[in-house]
């Protein structure tokens, strides 16, 4: 075997391993994680800067890694065809073509690629300044080739100029979602995902979905005698109460209990003349269709804490406080006049005896139920929406998975619901 032979094989040797480097280092830089190359950046390491800066044109990094992945490949193939002819003859075209298949296949491509996904973070901070260079020298040919795909993309009516149309959102999603799957959880993290899943929803969520009921608010009348105004707002369990003149929906002010007391301490106990509108701040009024990202900016900007909520008619709803939006995201916030999941009383025999004003979205939360609440909030709003009825006492239903039997109705409202969790969902009215 001459000395030209054995050049050729270690140029082969040479190119199959700068094919495994363009191969793992394309799948390194593919799946880095640029979270926390960021988080990386922000606390002064330059390798993950310059993975960023790399990141900030995926097309010329891509296309410089094809380009030399592609030329080492093809030179070391017809290396190796030119080998093996020479020692076998025309029969060694198919030697060169399995050989070389095998090599490229094990090499240059499987195991650089395994390394790489296993060891992302690290190859690609590794390798970056290496790719910074190869970038900018092929830059180019990158560039032509870049644009002759536009070209033909472009002939046969494909637009590269369209982004990913909002898919940003589903992809943090689809990220929470992986970072937390597998049996073996940990509470923590759950609770964790349950988090950043409803900080991505508050811009889907409405105020009347979150909101205290106008049936719940606890309210004052501002024709009362102050006396009788003070011992209301003391035994109530809150320090912000609507105020309210003739009728509940004419709401003219919002008392807090601490300004009662300040009154009356300024005035020594008397009260004969204390003007309660005053003292009381103007009511905020906001529509019940508001997201409740839009609300919690609201409520930063303005430094309020409590808004009332009206319909589309000005019509009195009910109450949204800053409390109701922070537990949307943390979960419920007791204190010691909370009650968790209030109007739920679990049974022995795995049912739940629930009041028809329960929300969905506290039930799904607080018992990893997926109940659909896209067209209601409520409980009974489910299954009149479901039933397309107003259901008498004693009929039953299934929907969604779970059976629910009618307790108690007064009038026309659903007000006591006995739920019990099915394993096969079913959708039928088995009334």
């Amino acid at each position: 075997m001459d000395a030209e032979i054995w050049i050729s094989l270690g140029a082969i040797f040479l190119l199959i391993c700068l094919s495994g480097f363009f191969s793992g280092s394309e799948t390194a830089l593919t799946a880095v994680s640029s979270a926390k190359m960021t988080a990386l950046e922000k606390d002064g390491n330059h390798r993950a800067a310059l993975v960023n800066r790399i990141h900030e044109n995926k097309d010329r990094m891509i296309g410089a890694l094809l380009l030399g992945n592609n030329l080492v490949n093809i030179l070391a193939t017809a290396l190796a065809t030119n080998v093996l002819i020479h020692l076998f003859g025309e029969a060694g075209v198919g030697y060169a073509t399995i050989v070389m298949t095998l090599l490229v296949l094990i090499f240059a491509e499987v195991l650089p690629k395994t390394y790489a996904l296993n060891y992302a973070d690290t190859m690609a901070m590794r390798i970056s300044p290496i790719i910074r260079v190869l970038i900018m020298v092929l830059a180019p040919l990158t560039q032509a080739i870049g644009r002759i795909v536009k070209i033909v993309l472009k002939l046969i009516g494909v637009n590269t100029g369209l982004g990913n149309n909002g898919g940003d959102i589903e992809e943090l999603r689809g990220a929470i979602e992986m970072h937390a799957s597998g049996d073996n959880i940990a509470r923590e993290t759950s609770e964790q995902r349950a988090m950043l899943h409803s900080i991505l929803d508050l811009a889907e969520v409405e105020a009347e979905e979150v909101m205290t009921h106008r049936r719940k608010v606890v309210m004052i009348d501002a024709g009362l005698p102050f006396d009788e105004i003070v011992r209301q707002a003391l035994e109530s369990p809150y320090t912000r109460l609507p105020l309210y003149r003739e009728t509940p929906d004419n709401i003219v002010g919002v008392i807090h209990v601490k300004w009662l007391l300040r009154e009356m301490k300024k005035r020594d106990g008397q009260t004969t003349d204390i003007n309660l509108e005053a003292l009381a701040s103007d009511p905020w009024f906001v529509p019940e269709n508001t997201s409740l990202y839009d609300q919690l900016q609201a409520f930063r900007a303005r430094r309020e804490l409590f808004a009332i909520v009206v319909n589309e008619y000005g019509d009195f709803m009910g109450i949204i406080t800053l409390e109701d939006i922070l537990e949307e995201i943390v979960g419920q916030i007791d204190d010691e006049n909370d009650i968790s999941v209030a109007g739920v009383r679990r049974q022995t025999n795995g049912s739940y005896l629930i009041n028809g004003t329960v929300t969905i979205r506290d039930l799904n939360r607080e018992f990893d139920w997926n109940l659909p609440d896209k067209d209601y909030s409520t409980l009974a709003g489910l299954i009149l929406y479901e039933s397309q009825c107003v259901p008498e006492v004693g009929q039953a239903f299934r929907f969604h998975g779970f059976r629910f039997d009618i307790i108690r109705r007064q009038k026309n409202q659903l007000t006591l619901i006995r739920l019990t969790p099915k394993k096969e969902p079913e959708s039928e009215n088995a009334a």
